[in-house]
């Protein structure tokens, strides 16, 4: 089964907004087992909307359409697949009521006219209740074409995709499609292609894909079977094989779990606390760390040291340290990791210092060099990089490598 994604927005074009629903819908859509060959974005204009809907639908068995599903004159998406399928558009009398309910649980008490608008669906269509918004989903078919149409804003459409579009796809397509995500730090992609070349050439059921992400590489391995336990039986030994390969360089293969949530996992089930110590990154690791819910039972405090004078005052690097070395240097990360534990009473402490650019480079030091050091009951490794990239790069890359550090110290000594 052929689909096809169509954006809705005008904001889209203008680049006022990154499209992540687009992003999101794919890697669903290609985990359930349908083709997509195309993608398009369009604007808020009535015309070109359904010149677009008409060509997707020629090539396509079904295409899900997101955005222009509010209350104002612009939003045009359930109009215009009303008008290209030939129906007219009916008050659902369950969405009105929901819509009532709606305002009447916000601290907007009184309903917009125009907010009836959404109370109007195609006749025959599907009608698919949003528990976040006033616009509902809706679902159209005819002569073996489906149309899908999803609200706009991200914490609408996805969990009503998750809740009642993925169930309606899967009855559609028959058999089972399995995907498990193997997530890896600190290997390159090239590194990892080359560790499972043999599978990836050999590949038929399940299938592997390598995608690289920020400081990571992650091994996606789908599987198709008719039922769910059948597709599992042929994951299990493949991903078993992979981390076998690679090892500690594999930090989950859980599809929800990130790189900080698997460490924040992993410190306490060991009953560990962590601090963190950072120059270049202005907050970054330690932002990523407390974005993880429970957080608070592992993580005790992060120090932002930016100038020298903070870096003596807070974590107790010594002036002549500095001095000798630098700010950037093996030498200072090392005294900033013992100072932060030190200060925090923490059995782990992690540091930063580097030069993010575009400014501040040298020859002997140039843009990208980053020492990070991670002190673990009194033993501390301090690790070098040379990050390629722009300033945002230099940083994203530090707060990557250094998260993993940390859960690669704790394999190292607590296993």
């Amino acid at each position: 089964m052929v689909v096809e994604l169509l954006s809705v927005g005008t904001e889209l074009l203008l680049g006022s907004i990154v499209n992540t629903n687009a992003r999101f819908l794919a890697e669903k859509c290609a985990c359930l087992g349908l083709s997509m060959y195309s993608q398009t974005v369009v604007g808020d204009n009535g015309q070109r909307l359904k010149s677009a809907v008409e060509t997707a639908l020629s090539r396509s068995d079904m295409v899900i359409l997101t955005g222009g599903l509010g209350p104002t004159e612009d939003d045009l998406t359930k109009e215009t697949c009303a008008e290209v399928f030939g129906c007219a558009l009916v008050e659902d009398g369950h969405t009105r009521k929901r819509i009532e309910e709606f305002f009447r649980n916000s601290i907007y008490k009184d309903i917009p006219k125009n907010n009836w608008k959404q109370a109007m669906v195609p006749q025959g269509a599907l009608v698919l209740d949003n528990d976040n918004g006033t616009a509902p989903g809706l679902i159209m078919e005819k002569d073996e074409k489906r149309l899908i149409l999803l609200p706009g804003p991200p914490g609408e459409m996805i969990p009503l995709f998750n809740g009642q579009v993925e169930p309606y796809l899967r009855k559609l397509k028959p058999g089972f499609l399995l995907s498990r995500m193997v997530k890896i730090c600190g290997m390159g992609e090239s590194q990892v292609e080359d560790a499972l070349l043999d599978l990836i050439d050999s590949q038929t059921n399940p299938t592997i894909a390598t995608y690289a992400k920020t400081g990571e590489v992650h091994v996606r391995v789908t599987a198709s079977a008719l039922d769910e336990e059948a597709a599992e039986k042929l994951i299990k030994p493949v991903v078993k094989e992979i981390k076998k390969r690679l090892g500690r360089a594999v930090y989950s293969v859980r599809e929800e779990e990130d790189l900080e949530t698997a460490l924040v996992r992993l410190l306490k089930k060991h009953e560990l606390t962590v601090a963190t110590a950072e120059s270049c990154t202005g907050g970054l690791l330690a932002a990523r760390i407390v974005n993880v819910a429970g957080a608070s039972d592992v993580f005790k405090e992060g120090f932002v040291t930016y100038s020298n004078k903070a870096k003596r005052k807070h974590l107790d690097v010594s002036k002549s340290t500095l001095k000798k070395y630098g700010a950037v240097s093996r030498e200072t990360a090392r005294e900033m990791a013992i100072g932060g534990a030190f200060a925090t009473d923490s059995d782990i402490c992690v540091s930063i210092t580097g030069i993010a650019g575009p400014d501040g480079g040298t020859e002997e030091k140039p843009v990208g060099l980053v020492y990070m050091a991670c002190c673990f009951k009194d033993q501390v490794a301090v690790e070098k990089y040379q990050f390629k990239g722009n300033r945002h790069k230099v940083r994203e890359h530090a707060a990557v490598r250094a998260l993993d550090l940390v859960r690669r110290t704790i394999l190292e000594n607590c296993q």
